[in-house]
């Protein structure tokens, strides 16, 4: 997996959260890490206990706190700030039924990774790869849409003051406390790091 660091999901940093949709952005770019770890989980020969534990943590912590930071704060802004024209509520729609599904899912993938790092297993079972599969697939589709319809309309739609609640609040949700004077306008960041075997960008400030 040419391309992917050797911390694989290494954390963002804090002071990100000032730009609160560029952290929404980057997080984006870790699941699309996350999901080529479970590709490779799903299609190695042997388990690899290391990532699979690196996988449950990035699930259970990061991922689930990502998903609250659109379901009880982006998207409920979006739906405010919206207008007709942007057609906006049919996808928000279907993407908080996906939330509910990957959520259901993880939980099976989370449970299968964890009784085989109990039983100390050399393989995974085909039942438990094909879910991997699957998740991983289903969570690009997810990343696709809110990438390319609600990212950019929060862009358009979202005020100075309103991303600085946004931005609060995700930190605060984090344990963080934001300055109000560390709320401004978005850093750009590169994407450097290259592509992994699926042509996922690796992000890095």
């Amino acid at each position: 997996m040419a391309g992917l660091p050797e911390t694989y999901l290494v954390a963002l940093p804090a002071h990100l959260l000032a730009s609160p949709l560029d952290f929404i952005l980057a997080d984006h770019l870790r699941q699309r890490v996350l999901c080529s770890l479970l590709d490779r989980l799903a299609t190695r020969p042997r388990f690899e206990p290391d990532l699979a534990r690196e996988v449950l943590a990035h699930i259970e912590t990061d991922m689930a706190i990502h998903v609250i930071d659109e379901e009880q704060d982006l998207f409920p802004l979006l739906r405010r700030r919206a207008v007709p024209g942007d057609q906006l509520e049919p996808v928000l729609g279907q993407l908080s039924t996906e939330h509910a599904e990957d959520s259901a899912h993880a939980g099976l993938i989370v449970a299968g990774l964890q009784a085989a790092l109990d039983s100390r297993q050399d393989a995974l079972d085909a039942p438990l790869r094909a879910g991997l599969s699957r998740f991983a697939a289903s969570q690009r589709r997810h990343l696709a849409l809110e990438n390319a319809v609600v990212m950019p309309l929060a862009r358009q739609r979202l005020s100075p003051t309103d991303l600085t609640a946004l931005g609060g609040r995700m930190a605060a949700r984090r344990g963080i406390l934001l300055a109000p004077e560390a709320v401004g306008p978005a850093r750009q960041f590169s994407r450097g790091g290259g592509s992994d075997a699926h042509g996922d960008t690796v992000f890095r400030e």
